[in-house]
């Protein structure tokens, strides 16, 4: 892929449903394979809360397999590589940098080293450059991680990026304001697998904006489908490539989006999951 993926220069973060941002012609794409895009001006702020409540309730559900050791019996060979369904195995307990590392040198491994991936690059912590840097060096194979870093913190230390999403020059949101960056995956496909690379595909929805009064860039959610490149290195799974693309979409329920004050308490207060398939 070419390093200086697309965005535009226009109105706000990734602009309207006819924009998008576009970095400096030097840097690459600013999330590393897990972007939160712009609002579509035909979709609702409504559907913002449901899409939440939804992949909550989904994910809570398709997780109590794991709770049940037992329940795994006899599916050994379950989910095929085209399900998302859950498979019952517990999801990996070591960590490196905060972020889950460890993961078993098979399908299920490869496609939850993904996902958890995805959350990662996907998140507010990449705004700060030490936990940037941090989590590039955790979820990039090591001479990949080396070249992206220098057109990470070109990208991230551009004060027209980061005025254009509401952040002062630091990163930093406005005074009483919150900013949210999260990505939530709904399911994981891996299309290639050996024992050494495994190209997966990462469907996820995001949520990304300024929370509080005044806020001129509101929590929106968008849809992204992202395949990774990933390779067996210092025995893990580690990321040498992404490609990606918008949808698949669903349609907006007719709902009332919540208060800045409802959304940036649900966000400080729902934890992240450890993915795992």
């Amino acid at each position: 892929m070419t390093l200086g993926d697309e965005r535009e220069t226009s109105g706000g973060y990734a602009g309207t449903g006819q924009t998008r941002t576009r970095l400096p012609e030097s840097g690459g794409d600013l999330y590393g394979g897990a972007r939160r895009g712009g609002r579509s001006s035909s979709r609702s702020l409504v559907t913002v809360v449901g899409v939440v409540v939804l992949l909550i309730a989904a994910i809570a559900f398709a997780n109590r397999g794991g709770d049940d050791s037992d329940s795994a019996g006899g599916n050994e060979n379950q989910p095929k590589s085209s399900t998302t369904a859950a498979s019952g195995s517990r999801p990996v307990e070591g960590k490196s940098g905060g972020i889950p590392a460890g993961f078993a040198q098979d399908e299920q491994g490869v496609q939850s080293a993904a996902a958890n991936y995805s959350v990662a690059l996907g998140s507010a912590d990449m705004f700060n450059t030490a936990l940037r840097h941090q989590i590039v060096n955790t979820v990039y194979a090591p001479d990949v991680a080396a070249r992206r870093q220098a057109d990470l913190d070109s990208a991230y230390s551009s004060e027209e990026f980061l005025s254009n999403i509401g952040l002062d020059k630091d990163g930093a949101a406005p005074a009483g304001q919150s900013f949210i960056s999260r990505v939530i995956p709904v399911g994981t496909k891996a299309t290639s697998f050996s024992n050494t690379a495994a190209t997966v595909e990462v469907w996820y929805t995001s949520l990304f904006g300024l929370s509080g009064d005044g806020s001129t860039n509101p929590v929106s959610e968008s849809w992204y489908t992202t395949t990774y490149q990933l390779q067996w290195v210092n025995n893990d799974w580690k990321i040498t490539d992404f490609q990606q693309k918008d949808g698949p979409v669903p349609v907006g329920r007719d709902q009332r989006a919540s208060t800045a004050d409802d959304m940036t308490k649900a966000v400080e207060e729902y934890g992240g999951f450890t993915y795992a398939r």
